[in-house]
Formats: C-alpha cells, sequence, structure tokens
C-alpha cells in the first residue's frame, strides 16, 4: 500500500469546520495585520514553550535573520553551526554578513558536537546556533557552558522543536533566542510560511517586535532598519486552531516512533543508536557499531522529550540508496535530510578556510542518513507496511 512521507490533509481536514469558521472571523473583522489574533498567538505559544516572550514573524528563517540583526551582528563577526542541518541556519548568518563557521555533529542524536564548536572558537566568534533537528535538542547545557566561558549569544534553531523539552526546559527558552518553524511540514504544521521566536528578556523582545515591522516605533518613526517579518494575522488565527492539538500530534509521532523500534530492533543487523556513545558535549568516544549492523535505529535521550519532527535512519556500508529505491518502488515516502553538509554547498566555497574545516560525521551522516513516514495521523497498517519493506531490505541485505 502506498504510504506518503507526509500527509497534511489528514491533519487538517478533521478541523475542516473550525478553520472554516476562523477564516470568516478574521475576514469580517477586517483586521489582517498584527492586531488580537497575532498578540494571542504569541501568548499561547509563550506559554506552551515556557518562554516570557514570542513573538510571530513571517517564517522559521526569518526567524533566524531578525535574531542575528537584534543582536547586532554582521560585518566581521562569525557565528558557530553544524554543518548537518537545513540550509536556512547558515543561510541567516551570511544574510547579515557574518561568517557561519561549520561545526561537526554527534553522530547519535545529530546534533552539534560542541567539542568540535569549542575547536572552531575564534577572536570573531560572537555566537553559537545549535540545531535542535529532528526534534530532539541539542546538548544546552554543554553549549551554556561554552557561551559562558566565551562570551557569545546563544540562537537556538528550534525549527523542527516546537513542543520538545530538554531536562523539562523548553526548547526556545535555553539562549538568547529561540527560532521555530511553521512550515507545513511541523509538528505545528501552517498553512504556508510561517514562524515565531522566543525570548526570556522583555526588552529584546520588545526589539524584534520594532524590527519584524521595519524598525518603526512610533508609527512611521525608525531609529533602526528593520524589514517586514511580520506573521499574517489570518495565518495565526487558523494555528490557533491547530497549536490546542499539538501536544496530540506530538504523541501521535512519539507512539510511531516506538513502533518503528519496537518492530525494527528486533532483526539482525539492526541496531539502536547508543545515547552511550553520544559526542556532542564532553565525551569523545567513538561509534563500537560491528560491521553486521546495516541499519542504525535513531535514540530518544531520557532527559530530552524528543516530538520525533523525523524518524531518520541509519544505513550503512553504502547502501542507503538501496534502501531508498526499495522503499519508493513500494509507493512509500521517504526522504534524505540532507544528502550535502552545508560546509559543501557551493555557495559557501569562498568563505575562509577556517570556516570550512573538515566535519567528517557531518559526511558520514550525509551519506547514510533516510526519514520515513512517522506523522501523527500514519495508520498502524501504514506503519506496518513501512517496517515490513524494511525488514525485507534488512534480510536480503
Amino acid at each position: 500500500m502506498p504510504v506518503p512521507l507526509l500527509d497534511t490533509n489528514a491533519q487538517n481536514l478533521p478541523l475542516e469546520a473550525e478553520l472554516t469558521a476562523v477564516f470568516t472571523r478574521v475576514l469580517r473583522s477586517g483586521r489582517f495585520i498584527l492586531g488580537e489574533e497575532v498578540a494571542d498567538f504569541e501568548r499561547e505559544c509563550a506559554a506552551l514553550t515556557g518562554a516570557a516572550h514570542a513573538v510571530a514573524v513571517s517564517s522559521g528563517t526569518d526567524a533566524l535573520l531578525a535574531s542575528l540583526m537584534a543582536l547586532g551582528i554582521g560585518p566581521g563577526d562569525e557565528v558557530l553551526c553544524p554543518s548537518f542541518t537545513f540550509f536556512a541556519t547558515a543561510g541567516a548568518i551570511h544574510r547579515v554578513g557574518a561568517v557561519p563557521v561549520f561545526c561537526d555533529v554527534c553522530p547519535v542524536c545529530f546534533n552539534l558536537d560542541v567539542n568540535s564548536a569549542r575547536a572552531r572558537l575564534t577572536a570573531k566568534t560572537k555566537a553559537i546556533m545549535p540545531v535542535h533537528l529532528f526534534g530532539q535538542a541539542a546538548d544546552m547545557d554543554a553549549v551554556a557552558r561554552l557561551a559562558a566561558g566565551n562570551g557569545l549569544a546563544v540562537i537556538e534553531d528550534a525549527a523542527q522543536a516546537f513542543g520538545a523539552t530538554y531536562q523539562g526546559r523548553g526548547c526556545g527558552t535555553l539562549g538568547d533566542f529561540g527560532c521555530f518553524s511553521f512550515f507545513p511540514s511541523k509538528n505545528l504544521g501552517g498553512f504556508g510560511d510561517g514562524g515565531l521566536v522566543t525570548s526570556n528578556d522583555e526588552t529584546r523582545a520588545e526589539h524584534l517586535r520594532r524590527l519584524r515591522n521595519h524598525g518603526m516605533h512610533p508609527k512611521y518613526h525608525h531609529a533602526e532598519v528593520g524589514a517586514n517579518f511580520r506573521m499574517d494575522a489570518l495565518h495565526c488565527a487558523l494555528l490557533r486552531v491547530k497549536l490546542r492539538h499539538c501536544a496530540d500530534y506530538a504523541e501521535g509521532r512519539r507512539q510511531n516512533a516506538i513502533r518503528y523500534t519496537e518492530e525494527l530492533a528486533q532483526l539482525p543487523g539492526v541496531a539502536v543508536a547508543d545515547p552511550r556513545q553520544c559526542r556532542c558535549a564532553e565525551a569523545q568516544d567513538q561509534e563500537s557499531r560491528t560491521r553486521s549492523t546495516v541499519l542504525a535505529l535513531p535514540a530518544a535521550y531520557r532527559h530530552n522529550h524528543h516530538i520525533w519532527n523525523q524518524y531518520t535512519l541509519r544505513v550503512l556500508g553504502g547502501r542507503r540508496d538501496s534502501l531508498r529505491d526499495q522503499l519508493v518502488a513500494r509507493g512509500i515516502g521517504c526522504e534524505i535530510y540532507y544528502p550535502i553538509p552545508l560546509h559543501r554547498q557551493e555557495c559557501f566555497r569562498r568563505l575562509p578556510p577556517h570556516a570550512l574545516q573538515a566535519c567528517p560525521v557531518a559526511e558520514q551522516l550525509a551519506g547514510e542518513v533516510l526519514s520515513i513516514p512517522v506523522y501523527p495521523e500514519l495508520g498502524r497498517e501504514q506503519l506496518a507496511e513501512v517496517a515490513a519493506v524494511i525488514a525485507a531490505w534488512v534480510i536480503a541485505a
């Protein structure tokens, strides 16, 4: 049976009547830019994440960009970031004129290797941008120690981690700014582009509100140059409907991840990633998998609330494309997140050499990772079909 990587209609259409009513309400209000819908959405997001303040913006990318602008980061500055992540992380740094300095990542949790980041500090480093990739928090205690010891700002790229926590604290509340995306594929999936910036500092939050509206305060007075980073009132109103279901969506993904692991971990040649081999903080242990392992399943750390934006396999031994082809042939959606690490992207080839140092784990992961359907509306029969195709491939391999 065909199984899509994501089915937005399965989530949105059951809410059609309520969403339509909200659209009508906003239409009749005549208020489409900022206003009460935006303010209410921001308050509800702040409450869910545990942040003191939340500022709705036009996209997750613009959330990163506005945060960098608010911190005054620009030409002559450097920002540490992982090489294994979506392009927007480094693209936003480059757009403000700063240099993204690419760091390696952990082969277990896929997040920033803080030891790699520490080794790439320079006198020009002004900030560090950890990414909570695939819905699991980076090691924020280690990030905080590095930042505090070197006077760095911390911008959390939490685009894939709305509702995730680290040691009981919400992602997006652990640094100077937290940046979220409401792109349709995210756990709180919107109806187009949309984003959010969280902060526990009132002054910074107010600064962000000015920046998202061309730096204007009061009306037609501009003490600085901002941009149009506003999120539409209609989009905020529609997302407020889904926000009430966000915890259920995350739980559905978590249950599907558990079922995959239970089904697949029993197979010969399949192993669950071992958190003891994590190297994103102080440990420097190398992986100790045997040559017979062909598939590594993702792990959720006990101190994290993993929201499973993606369930990402590692296919070892150069056989990733073989499994992908098998899934595609059976009509099962899958995707490679991400096939080219950022330090290898053509647009960054003219960066200073120290910004492009080797990231061997990122390069290894780029050749191994494969994400499979895990969205909350995935039916048991669909999940069983995905697991069966993977099992058949593992046995044949």
